[in-house]
Formats: structure tokens, C-alpha cells, sequence
């Protein structure tokens, strides 16, 4: 199945100039949300994990049935104020401002190994600060998955450590 055809292109949104990727049309396809969790587990089939690790609320999506499949487990990472235990926080870049992500001190064991699932890779800001947080707890980063990639945006860079593993790509709009 290919998935780009599910995603639907809003230009203009959330500004001019902007070709807004949204794949909520995924998401309400039964097929197409089966296929992008199969496509996401073939991606990544090649790396040793024990855990992993998404951001609210896009990377809950796609890692929770991942973590199940697989029988691994899975470590939200979340706004501050959202966790309710003791907590690692990282900040962030933004285009406009910074933003905060934090994960729980006992969520991850040093020396775990641990994929990071997304929705979406555009500059990679919420991805590099995930990485952070993880290694603070003295995790390893073994890989990123993400169903989008935003190629002109760079966020591959930011990630130049890590595998990367991305089902979609666009370029050059």
C-alpha cells in the first residue's frame, strides 16, 4: 500500500507558503493506520531495542502498537506538567520561542536501548531534545522512526548520530 496516497496536502496551512502534510486521513483509514504500524515495525526490524520511547500525542500513536507487537514497552515523553513523578526536562528551539519535554527519572535504565517513534520529522528540534532526555537517563538511542519526513527541512541532520527511519518523504514544495 502506499501510504503517500492516503496523506492529504493543505497548502497554505497554517500560513502562506506552507504545504501542510496531514495525515489524520491516515489515521481514519483502518487499512491505511494497520499498514503505516506494519510498514513503521518492517523499518526498524534491523535494530536492537529493548524499549520505546514517543512524544505526545502523535508518537503515542504509532509507538504504543509497535511496543505491543513487539512486546516491549513504551515511555511517554510529554508537555511539562503532564508526568506526575520526578522528571528530566529538556529544552528546545522552536521557529518562534522554545518549548519544554520531560520524561520520568525512573522511566528508562541505564543501558537500555531505546527507538524513538513520531508522526513526523520536519526540523528535528523534538527529536534531538528526545535523544537528550534519553541519554540523561543513561539510555542509548538505537534509532528514530517516523512515518513523514519534511526532507528540505533538514531534520535528518540534527540526527546524524542515530539510524533514521522515515516511510514518507517530500522534497522541494
Amino acid at each position: 500500500m502506499n501510504l503517500a496516497k492516503l496523506v492529504r496536502t493543505i497548502p497554505d496551512f497554517p500560513k502562506e507558503g506552507i504545504m501542510f502534510r496531514d495525515i489524520t486521513t491516515i489515521l481514519k483509514d483502518p487499512d491505511g493506520l494497520s499498514e503505516s504500524i506494519r510498514q513503521l515495525r518492517e523499518a526498524v526490524k534491523d535494530l536492537e531495542y529493548d524499549v520505546i520511547v514517543g512524544p505526545e500525542s502523535r508518537g503515542f500513536i504509532f509507538g504504543v502498537p509497535i511496543a505491543v507487537e513487539e512486546h516491549k514497552g513504551f515511555v511517554p515523553v510529554r508537555k511539562p506538567g503532564k508526568l506526575p513523578a520526578a522528571v528530566y526536562s529538556q529544552e528546545y528551539d522552536l521557529e518562534y520561542g522554545t518549548s519544554t519535554l520531560e520524561l520520568h527519572k525512573d522511566a528508562l535504565q541505564p543501558g537500555q536501548r531505546v527507538l524513538v517513534t513520531d508522526d513526523l520529522l520536519a526540523t528535528g528540534g523534538t527529536a534531538e531534545a528526545i535523544a537528550k532526555l534519553v541519554e540523561q537517563a543513561g539510555a542509548k538511542v538505537v534509532g528514530f522512526a517516523f512515518l513523514v519526513e519534511l526532507v528540505d527541512l533538514g531534520g535528518r541532520d540534527k540526527l546524524k548520530d542515530y539510524p533514521v527511519r522515515t516511510l514518507i518523504q517530500y522534497e522541494g514544495e
